[in-house]
């Protein structure tokens, strides 16, 4: 069992000098999930996943110019959903946020997709999707009031293997003070659980039940990492896109580990990870309101505490998405 505690919400907002906002359309079963830095964030990412979308990924790259970024955006919507980080760099622009070129602001919103086009939803949204109109809302509703989880935001259509994805959140404070939180739209190729039942993956992690305290299967069954009859991969049609935001300050290099360890927290919790058919991907950022770690075991353990945030995040979406369904499994 981890020594780590859980931040007062156990949530990405846990982490100070950021707010979190989510809009979500029902008719259309998509969503968008949007982090709004009080101040531009040092920031960074990692993609492992085969078939990503993104955007403005390049300038987190260490050596381009770009210190900072406004905001971080999760959404539906394949391709189309590239259009919410056009809504939230409108409310930002609104608010006078953004990188200064002279008399001229231009915020920094990179964004990532998942793909949810052939769920439940109605898709037939004429000339121009509404992913730039979800973007703004969640820019809008941006604040620090706990983050909604399940079918909600960025993984309100999406799914797993075998059972619904949804957006997860999760937090831990580390004994130096540092917080780290995360939060993550599940839409993997692969299952959060283990074989057919419903013990987590993440489960090793666990803080206080949070997604159900159904612990690890004894004994292990025959078909625990053999999922793959229940896999319905199709080139670029899933994806599990995540964020990762600590108060430790760090500066780019560091942030872009901070990522690489967000995405031992797919590996940790999601089998089988980085597939040819995801685009998993993970954004790491640092609001540097705390000072960052003074010695190589406490830069371990934050690096440690970033995967089992992750891991607890994508069960934590999954486990809400699918409460009643896995409370009446035995």
């Amino acid at each position: 069992m981890t020594v780590w505690k859980a931040g007062a919400r156990n949530d990405i907002t846990d982490v100070s000098g950021l707010g979190v906002g989510q809009s979500e359309d029902a008719r259309l079963a998509s969503g968008t999930s949007v982090v709004v830095f009080d101040e531009p964030a040092i920031a960074s990412v990692s993609i492992l996943g085969g078939a990503p979308g993104t955007r403005e990924t390049n300038l987190l790259d260490p050596e381009n110019l770009v210190g900072g970024v406004d905001a971080l955006v999760l959404s539906g919507g394949s391709a189309f959903g590239l259009d919410a980080a056009s809504g939230v760099q409108a409310c930002l622009r609104e608010q006078g946020r953004g990188f200064a070129v002279g008399p001229a602001r231009v915020p920094i919103v990179p964004a990532a997709i998942l793909f949810d086009l052939l769920n439940e939803g109605d898709k037939d949204w004429g000339r121009f999707p509404p992913y730039r109109d979800l973007g703004y809302e969640a820019a809008t509703n941006a604040g620090r009031d706990r983050v909604t989880l399940g079918r909600h935001g960025a993984g309100f259509g999406a799914r797993t293997a075998r059972m619904r994805g949804g957006t997860g959140s999760a937090s831990c404070v580390l004994p130096s003070g540092i917080t780290i939180g995360a939060i993550v739209a599940v839409n993997a190729v692969g299952s959060p659980t283990i074989g057919t039942g419903r013990h987590f993956w993440a489960s090793p992690f666990e803080i206080d039940r949070e997604f159900g305290g159904y612990g690890l299967p004894s004994p292990m069954p025959n078909d625990a990492v053999d999922p793959f009859s229940k896999l319905h991969a199709a080139e670029g049609a899933n994806t599990t896109i995540g964020i990762v935001v600590t108060d430790a300050r760090l500066d780019k290099a560091s942030c872009k580990r901070l990522a690489i360890a967000g995405q031992d927290g797919f590996a940790r919790a999601i089998w089988p990870s980085h597939t040819d058919f995801d685009g998993d991907l993970v954004f790491s950022a640092s609001t540097g309101r705390h000072d960052g770690p003074q010695t190589s075991a406490e830069r371990i353990e934050l690096m440690a505490a970033a995967t089992a945030v992750m891991a607890r995040a994508v069960a934590r979406g999954v486990y809400q998405a699918n409460r009643e369904t896995l409370a009446d499994e035995s």
